[in-house]
């Protein structure tokens, strides 16, 4: 369309042509939001649609993710037909092979996870592998499966055929015009302007994939990715090469293989990438780019091509029609970004697809449309949400570095526990210095070194991964048992603490939150934030400090996320929220000891009488004043300590030296986990999400039903109260088998109930406490899911295509009646 004609405004402006933003167009115009305007810098798909391989998967890690990848599968399946533009669709299936006994429980694992999501897969043989790879050399291969649903696009085409459809049902799509500046006013996105005039819109979606970070950060938003050199090569046409090939996976190799018009493609996606431009270029891509490849890098590739030849002998003697070399942007998390900005509301963002856009295209457009229309996801989409970064991830050194590991990580082994290894020591504690001498093996969360366990007996302070006990395991135990007999201190400073504060911070937190605020000064209040819908925004604590002064203290991970929510709650009343995270480190003290050592360097009288569970007061430790408060997230007698930074090596000196006396002993975010699931504490992004209410995840004893003026959500909740036996609700599973050899439980695993799938875990972990392999899960029944029908069941959970027998109850499986929390 010619930019002459390019409307004053529009419901929706869409920046970026690529096959994302012309899917959000196409199904915005689908659920009747015809006013939408996609403006193309260049041609469509000239940034990088136009080069991507077309692979169509979808197995994800997730029951979501992989539910939006299976749409896009049924979009393609009928978006020919629909619009009359050829796709190039093919569903020839996909074939992933394994070359070791590590790979092979990963593919076995997930192909479990498909069978939860309902998704057609196969275990092949070796047998069965030969018979339908011929071609294949399959020296080393030890198994494989087959998704028969996966398939192929030519990517062009489907972008073409989706801009169709959007213009069909009145979008607009307008090509060389460029978008100069994002127009805002009183905090939200209101337009852009663009090299052909200005458009007014209601909402704007930033797609403009490598371009996005440096458009993101002119307006305040930050967008952290960065562009790496993706190869392949195409060989000449092959006379003997199947035209009905599946897609070849051989991870291991770092390989995929597509069949395309009689020709092989061969592409990689190599540990150690090659960030584009280079360090100390910037990022910013020259905004005449445009289909434009890369330099040749054979050295770099050489290696990839001769695991090739030697997969494929075919290759030995066909020619190389094309060797490719062009940019693709990547996270540092290897997850999408799709989601309204936090720092800039009616500003939408749906890019950084890490080399999995085209597969990723139906989903993120379905989501983002009704997201726009909503004002909500239509489903949990924490793992891809925007919000759940962090600002200083957008630095230029931080992205580049971790690009360089990024693009590696879609075929690396996806071990338990594994952790980044570039871009690290971005975020340190002020007792770090103090874990580190105590031989401290740190893992990453949103740029914070945490302690996760602590080496001892003679174990190396570095990972071993496996599916199975990993080299901590007996460290993990020491320290459990520490914490169930002595006392133990975890390093908390990661954990987000908000202050807030103002006239009406009572009304506002009290509306926001689902249990009642308004206690005494000192109480300590666990609750869930929640929406409209019931379901679960956040999940933290809110200490009254004063009659108008509060702390909340949420995870880590959600930091982001909860202040934006807190934030768009309250509008303009006179409440301030101030995030104080790094300024106020916490160091918990758990175990029966923690008392004896807490009275001991404090003089402070800590009986359950002075001091109830759930209680927050003031108590000096040494020199320094600091915020006591009794809660525990592991099951046992405890305090969490807040202490201003600038004392938190004082008062750790002060702990450590009195600690002796007491064995008290570091522990890390591990047995915090394991302790966790002995316990059944829920944790937000794994057995919580948007989606659940309190009543299905067993929260209900937090929810201040009659409270004056009521809180977000209620009538939901007070709909799905009538419901006396709810179809859904959170359980704990331990397996049968505690020997040496039991398997691990993660997360997405099936459970089964009388030999049907009824549900899936949401995450697992060892119980030191108790010796059994454990989870948490969610379980339906059309007829409601009651203690009796619990009981009356055979259950089992499915790991890598094994069933093991389980026990299934709505208690924990460690002091279920919490009397040691209170002791």
């Amino acid at each position: 369309m010619s930019a002459a004609s390019l409307p004053a405004r529009a419901d929706v402006v869409i920046v970026g042509g690529g096959i994302v933003g012309c899917s959000i167009a196409y199904h915005l115009t689908k659920i009747g939001i015809t006013n939408v305007v996609v403006l193309e810098r260049k041609q469509l798909t000239s940034g990088t649609t136009w080069h991507a391989a077309g692979l169509v998967g979808q197995l994800r890690a997730t029951r979501n993710l992989t539910e939006l990848a299976k749409y896009t599968t049924t979009l393609f399946e009928g978006l020919e037909k629909e619009t009359g533009q050829a796709t190039g669709f093919k569903q020839n299936g996909s074939i992933s092979l394994a070359l070791n006994e590590g790979r092979l429980e990963e593919l076995l694992r997930g192909a479990s996870m498909a069978k939860n999501f309902g998704l057609a897969i196969d275990v092949l043989s070796l047998g069965e592998l030969k018979e339908r790879l011929p071609h294949y050399n399959f020296e080393g291969v030890t198994g494989g499966v087959f998704l028969p649903k996966d398939g192929q696009v030519n990517p062009i085409d489907v972008t073409q055929a989706l801009a169709a459809g959007a213009r069909s049902r009145g979008g607009k799509v307008f090509e060389n015009v460029k978008v100069t500046r994002i127009l805002t006013k009183d905090g939200r996105a209101c337009g852009v302007e663009t090299t052909s005039g200005t458009i007014a819109a209601d909402k704007v979606v930033v797609a403009g994939g490598m371009w996005s970070r440096d458009l993101g950060r002119s307006v305040g938003v930050n967008i952290p990715l960065h562009a790496c050199e993706h190869f392949y090569i195409v060989s000449e046409p092959i006379d003997t090469l199947p035209r009905n090939m599946p897609v070849v996976r051989v991870p291991d190799e770092c390989t995929y293989y597509k069949e395309d018009a009689g020709k092989l493609m061969v592409g990689a996606f190599e540990p150690k990438a090659k960030p584009w431009p280079p360090h100390g270029k910037g990022i910013g891509i020259d905004e005449e780019h445009a289909f434009v490849t890369l330099q040749e890098d054979m050295d770099h590739f050489e290696p990839i091509l001769t695991s090739a030849i030697n997969r494929v002998p075919l290759l030995e003697t066909a020619g190389i029609q094309l060797f490719f070399n062009g940019p693709e942007s990547f996270t540092p998390d290897v997850r999408y970004y799709l989601g309204e900005a936090p720092e800039l509301r009616d500003l939408y963002v749906a890019t950084g697809f890490n080399s999995i856009g085209i597969q990723s295209s139906g989903g993120a457009g379905l989501v983002l449309s009704q997201w726009i229309k909503d004002g909500h996801p239509p489903m949990d989409v924490n793992g891809i949400d925007i919000r759940r970064i962090h600002p200083f991830q957008s630095v230029t050194r931080y992205v580049h570095d971790r690009a360089s590991e990024s693009l590696g990580l879609l075929y690396a082994m996806h071990w338990p526990y594994r952790q980044a290894e570039t871009s690290r020591g971005v975020r340190r504690s002020p007792i770090h210095q103090y874990t580190d001498r105590l031989g401290a093996v740190y893992g990453e969360v949103n740029g914070w070194e945490r302690p996760n366990w602590y080496a001892r007996d003679g174990v190396k302070r570095e990972y071993e991964y496996s599916y199975g006990r990993q080299n901590w395991f007996p460290c993990a135990q020491y320290e459990a048992d520490r914490l169930m007999n002595d006392v133990v201190f975890f390093d908390q400073a990661s954990f987000a603490k908000y202050h807030v504060e103002g006239t009406d911070a009572l009304a506002v937190l009290n509306r926001v939150s689902a249990n009642s605020i308004d206690v005494p000064v000192g109480k300590v209040v666990y609750t869930q934030w929640l929406n409209e819908r019931g379901g679960i925004e956040a999940d933290l604590t809110v200490t009254r400090l004063a009659e108008q002064k509060f702390l909340v203290v949420t995870g880590a991970a959600p930091q982001t996320r909860d202040m934006a929510w807190l934030k768009r709650q309250t509008g303009d009343r006179n409440c301030v929220a101030v995030d104080i995270t790094s300024g106020l480190p916490m160091i918990a003290i758990m175990g029966p000891k923690s008392r004896a050592l807490l009275q001991k360097v404090s003089g402070a009288d800590l009986s359950n009488a002075a001091f109830p569970f759930a209680t927050s007061q003031e108590i000096e430790i040494g020199y320094a004043r600091v915020r006591a408060s009794r809660l525990t997230y592991v099951g046992e007698l405890g305090w969490e300590l807040y202490v201003p930074a600038e004392f938190a090596a004082h008062v750790m000196e002060t702990l450590l030296a009195a600690g002796a006396e007491f064995n008290l002993t570091p522990a890390g975010m591990h047995s915090m986990n394991n302790a966790r699931m002995e316990k059944g504490y829920r944790h937000w992004g794994h057995d919580m999400s948007d989606e659940e209410t309190p009543l299905e995840a067993g929260l209900g004893f937090g929810v201040a039903w009659d409270k004056p003026g009521g809180f977000i959500g209620r009538e939901a909740l007070l709909r799905q109260r009538e419901i006396k036996v709810l179809p859904k609700r959170m359980v704990a599973i331990a397996l049968d088998d505690n020997g040496p050899s039991a398997p691990m439980m993660y997360h997405e695993e099936p459970v089964y109930r009388n030999g049907v799938i009824v549900g899936s875990t949401t995450s697992g972990a060892w119980g030191h406490r108790v010796g059994r392999s454990l989870a948490l899960a969610y379980v339906k029944a059309e007829a409601g899911v009651s203690a009796d029908w619990l009981a009356s069941g055979t259950w089992e959970v499915e790991l890598a295509w094994k069933k093991y027998p389980a026990k299934v109850q709505f208690a924990p499986f460690y002091d279920p009646k919490g009397l040691k929390i209170k002791e």
